[in-house]
Parts: structure tokens; sequence; C-alpha cells
């Protein structure tokens, strides 16, 4: 018999996949700046892709989703797309 009720703790649950996977996701750069404090000189009503870790983690961003893809095989990570 499987037991459904097995607890898992948030850490355990944010280190899954952490440095195999990555997800990228479209985001506004009005988002992006919120989220990556570098990125603060970033021109405000922009499309743009951002790689995230596994666990939530921002990576890296572009105006290109081939130069993300190509920077995440790089780093030999696994993505994801996040809509």
């Amino acid at each position: 018999m499987i037991d459904h009720n097995i607890a898992i703790s948030e850490a355990d649950l944010a280190a899954i996949g952490e440095g195999d996977l990555a997800y990228l996701r479209q985001m506004s750069s009005d988002d992006i700046r919120a989220r990556f404090p570098t990125a603060q000189a970033i021109r405000p009503g922009l499309r743009l892709w951002a790689l995230f870790s596994a666990d939530g983690t921002p990576l890296a961003v572009s105006d290109d989703r081939g130069s993300i893809l190509a920077s995440a095989d790089e780093n030999e990570l696994r993505t994801v797309s996040i809509h």
C-alpha cells in the first residue's frame, strides 16, 4: 500500500531539481525589475525572457529566448516553460 499522506517541507520541495532544472518564463520588464534587483536599468514596457533555477532564484534575462535556452544548455540545465 502506498502512503499518499507523506509530508514534504518547503525546503525539500524547493530542492527538487536543484542544479538540474530551470524554468523559462516570458515577463514584462517591470516584473523583471521587481525580481532581479540588479536589473533596475531595464527600460519599462518590454517583454523579456527570464531563466530561474528550480527554487526560483533568478539566473538570466534576455530579450532573445534562444540566448536564454543556450545559457541553460551551457550550464547543463534542463528547461521547462512557465506560462
